[in-house]
């Protein structure tokens, strides 16, 4: 446990420095340079600005927060039905998935005011446009997972009788999960962003409409706030996921450091063998 807060600690802090020193030579530069504060405020007068709206901000970012959630979920559960669906059947993968990647060309900016159309001005167009945005990688990695499947384990199940169903749930849906979660980590850093994306075009409540009114005011402080407060529930959500892939996939994580342990043992013993064969100390 200790090595493993060590390496943690270890792994975590030169992003922090970084993320320090790029603070610290921003606040340098706005003091340095006299910039005004309406076009780029210093790191001081953003923390100011953060803790002044805190509560209006909290309160914004509730209503991102729940249409995020509401776009992953939808985006979950259509990306596996349709990641299985085109699994079972070459017939729709051939059908399905050209056109799943020809949806991608589609800017979501264009497709938002059409949305605020057809779904009005409420929560249900922002989860579409998350889910729009999220769909596209879980469901690609997901059905590339199940494409992935061992065959040879495959082929041992049929030969023990196995069903198609017995062999999916037992080996093809278990050999998937890294891939699920490696699409889930992807659409979780686009998942705040479709919903930031849905409000600038049209909504009462939440972060998006917060930078606009912000902007307008030229009140730019308070749209860093905002962009703050956004970072912080994405990196929340990726974290999120990151621990739930922890929960369900122990044998992944297990597998992964024992083969890990592994390269390390073979490449000490072949630097021992290449010194004892030059003679040199290793």
């Amino acid at each position: 446990m200790d090595r493993g807060r060590s390496s943690y600690i270890r792994n975590l802090l030169p992003p922090l420095l970084l993320l320090a020193g790029l603070m610290a030579l921003w606040q340098l530069a706005t003091w340095l340079l006299a910039v005004p504060r309406w076009i780029l405020p210093a790191p001081a007068e953003i923390a100011r600005a953060l803790a002044a709206t805190w509560p209006l901000l909290a309160w914004h970012g509730a209503q991102t927060a729940l249409e995020t959630a509401l776009g992953l979920a939808l985006a979950v559960a259509a990306g596996l039905g349709l990641a299985v669906a085109i699994d079972l059947s070459a017939l729709l993968r051939r059908t399905l998935y050209p056109l799943l990647v020809a949806s991608q060309t589609v800017p979501i900016m264009a497709l938002a005011p059409l949305l605020i159309i057809w779904f009005g001005y409420g929560t249900a167009s922002k989860v579409v446009v998350v889910a729009l945005v999220c769909f596209f990688p879980i469901a690609v990695a997901t059905a590339d997972g199940l494409r992935a499947a061992d065959p040879d384990l495959l082929g041992l199940l049929r030969s023990m009788g196995a069903t198609r169903r017995q062999a999916f749930f037992k080996v093809r849906l278990p050999g998937a999960l890294p891939g699920f979660f490696s699409g889930l980590k992807i659409a979780i850093t686009y998942s705040v962003v479709g919903a930031i994306i849905g409000e600038w075009v049209g909504a009462g409540r939440g972060l998006g409409i917060f930078m606009i009114r912000a902007s307008n005011s030229y009140l730019t402080e308070r749209v860093f706030a905002a962009i703050a407060v956004t970072s912080l529930l994405s990196i929340g959500l990726f974290l999120l996921v990151g621990a739930l892939e922890r929960l369900a996939l122990p044998w992944y994580y297990t597998a992964a450091r024992e083969e890990q342990w592994e390269e390390i043992g073979v490449t000490a013993v072949s630097g021992l063998h290449a010194a004892q064969e030059t003679g040199t100390e290793p």
